[in-house]
């Protein structure tokens, strides 16, 4: 496996469009060749070399390529983007769009991720050991389109409108999400650790959120019964969950499995179980 470091030389002050930072374009070409490439920041056309130091090397197959990247990356965007394979290790914290558009390979962030974080990934995985911003998975405003297949995990909170759209693939969250999970939501998963803003599945009408913290319920929801486990992937979560289903001002069948014992206010619902 071949090793490249990319070291931000200092934090840039206006946005980097950086989509060249992938294993799929960097395999093969030498420090000099990757230095050489161009990157926009701001409106203007600048070289890779004049942002990072770079060291290592690449291997002609991206598959067996790694990319390390050190520095304040939260102003650089689109890292990892439409990325087939390979792996990329970001040891900070990064900008807006990483690993947008990915169909393969794996992307770590080690600190926290900007908005639309894999926003209509089709596969691959990406892991963000903090918080990552609004809109995680979604396409960019007026496009009806979400995440499609894939991965992600994020260990902290994440913000408004996470799986926007979302048809395929597993979201899973360790803290919080913010207002409108799962707005519009057709197919795939999202598990939620932490707590739920509400309206959480505004508009959806397919796949499910497993949620183990507290929520509020849309009046477009109604309640399905009570269930012991959930699946995730074939893996089994203990509950029990109220399970609701909706959302019906779009004829949804999604289903919302919400855990028992942190939503005792939502008990006033079960005597209206089938």
């Amino acid at each position: 496996m071949a090793e490249l470091k990319l070291t931000l030389k200092e934090k840039p002050k206006v946005p980097v469009e950086a989509e060249v930072i992938s294993p799929d374009v960097l395999a093969g070409k030498s420090v000099s060749e990757i230095a050489s490439l161009n990157v926009w920041e701001g409106n203007s056309k600048i070289k890779i070399g004049d942002l990072f130091d770079i060291e290592g090397s690449t291997d002609g197959n991206p598959e067996a390529t790694t990319i390390i990247l050190e520095g304040d990356l939260t102003k650089v965007r689109r890292i990892g983007k439409k990325m087939t394979a390979g792996r990329i290790v970001v040891k900070a914290s990064v900008g807006f769009y990483v690993g947008e558009e990915m169909t393969g390979g794996s992307i770590i962030v080690e600190g926290n991720a900007g908005s639309w974080a894999g926003s209509v990934m089709k596969g691959g995985s990406i892991e963000i050991k903090g918080n990552a911003g609004d809109y995680l998975t979604a396409g960019i405003r007026g496009i009806c389109k979400g995440m499609m297949g894939g991965t992600i995990t994020i260990h902290g909170d994440t913000g408004v409108e996470l799986g926007y759209w979302m048809e395929k693939g597993t979201i899973r969250v360790g803290g919080n999400t913010g207002i409108f999970t799962g707005i519009h939501m057709k197919g795939g998963a999202i598990m939620i650790e932490g707590d739920a803003a509400d309206r959480m599945g505004a508009g959806m009408t397919g796949g499910k959120i497993i949620l183990m913290g507290r929520t509020n319920i849309l009046p477009s929801f109604f309640i399905d019964g009570i269930k012991k486990k959930a699946k995730v992937k074939g893996e089994k979560i203990e509950g029990p969950f109220y399970v609701f289903t909706g959302d019906v001002t779009e004829s949804g069948k999604g289903k919302l499995f919400i855990l028992k014992e942190k939503n005792s206010h939502l008990s006033k619902f079960e005597k209206y179980i089938p």
